[in-house]
């Protein structure tokens, strides 16, 4: 499967962003959907997962409240809706695809196939 990400820019603190992935070349339905992010000098910390069903989500404590996970699988596309941004959330944000296990969607390692990442700037 190919991914290819979209939608970030430069927002205000406490502004909002949608995120999006398309997805084609595979199966989308049969994928559980990952969020990371990597901010200058900094490893690639995971933001937020999503079952193939869309029906199970998980989030990076520092997210949690703030962020969306969810995905049309009919567009064959996951969503990552951000608001209440805030500085630190500046990073190249890269969507992912994968089949294992749930328990293993925090690790980037996880993820065979990721798209390109589009940068979100948050500015005071």
């Amino acid at each position: 499967v190919q991914l290819q990400a979209s939608g970030g820019g430069l927002v205000q603190t406490g502004g909002s962003l949608r995120l999006s992935c398309a997805a084609s070349g595979g199966t989308f339905s049969n994928y559980r959907m990952g969020w990371f992010r990597q901010a200058p000098g900094k490893d690639i910390e995971f933001v937020a997962a999503i079952s193939a069903n869309g029906g199970t989500t998980l989030y990076a404590d520092s997210v949690k409240g703030r962020f969306t996970i969810s995905r049309d699988n009919y567009k064959k596309t996951v969503y990552l809706q951000m608001t209440g941004l805030k500085a630190e959330d500046t990073a190249v944000y890269s969507c992912a695809a994968t089949t294992r296990p749930w328990s293993l969607l925090r690790q980037s390692q996880s993820y065979p196939h990721w798209g390109q990442g589009t940068l979100v700037t948050v500015s005071s």
